[in-house]
């Protein structure tokens, strides 16, 4: 099987477009489509074909320009079935358990709600890869604007059991302010110290800090990161469950202006 040829670049204030391009078939899916025409020129670009787009949720940054290619390109849009009536000129709805099949490789769904109620993520075993839009961020989460943190808790543990080498692909360029938060609410984790500080040189030096590996991210992000002593006793929720110190982490978030 060729390997797949990721494309990433940034668009809007702080999103990133990632299209994935194979070249046996002449395949090409957008993940999400924050920003149409800036996903049409670097198609043009490339010289690759849309084919299909895979959206994540229903916010505007996610798939506000997926008439617009449709109408250009005439691709398939695939998305949330459970939000299937917010997602623009969608032609099939997808959810947990179903596969997308792409450039002879299968995509598996996830449903994740929390952020948005339909929110779904796509993974890529054979490319150790997942496309993973709100719901989970380098360092960070998403907010939870329709779900409760059960719900988000239960979302995040689906992508917890992939293997630690995976690539996950976050929609937003949130790393530095999510990095300065984390270190609030658990200062002594050396592992998240050191990434602080290459998240800030790489930010220094105009690169980005998408993807991350899941590996990383076990170690560092706090809201995947609920069992950690030193993070309960920095909350005062010292033998807690997960849910309600993933809750307070979020809420505390929310709080944080940097």
């Amino acid at each position: 099987m060729n390997r797949l040829e990721i494309a990433q670049f940034p668009c809007l204030h702080d999103n990133y477009a990632f299209l994935l391009h194979d070249s046996e078939s002449g395949e090409t899916a957008a993940i999400d489509t924050p920003d149409g025409p800036a996903i049409l020129s670097e198609l043009n670009r490339r010289g690759w074909q849309l084919t299909h787009i895979l959206n994540t949720h229903h916010h505007d940054d996610h798939a506000g320009g997926n008439t617009y290619l449709k109408e250009r390109t005439g691709c398939r849009v695939i998305g949330p079935a459970a939000d299937a009536a917010r997602i623009p000129a969608i032609d099939i709805g997808v959810s947990e358990g179903d596969q997308v099949f792409f450039g002879g490789r299968s995509i598996d769904v996830f449903t994740t709600p929390g952020h948005t109620r339909g929110h779904i993520v796509y993974h890529l075993p054979s490319e150790r890869a997942a496309f993973v839009g709100d719901t989970l961020f380098a360092l960070g989460c998403g907010r939870l604007f329709e779900g409760n943190p059960q719900q988000m808790w239960s979302s995040l543990q689906k992508i917890l059991s992939w293997p630690d080498d995976t690539s996950i692909y976050c929609a937003h360029e949130y790393t530095l302010a999510n990095a300065q938060f984390a270190l609030t609410v658990e200062p002594e984790n050396p592992a998240l110290i050191a990434r602080a500080r290459e998240v800030a040189a790489l930010r220094r030096a105009g690169q980005p800090t998408v993807p991350s590996k899941l590996g990383v991210e076990k170690a560092t992000n706090p809201f995947l990161r609920p069992m950690s002593p030193g993070l309960q006793a920095k909350l005062g929720l010292a033998g807690a469950d997960a849910v309600a110190v993933f809750a307070r982490t979020r809420a505390l978030k929310d709080e944080f202006r940097g």
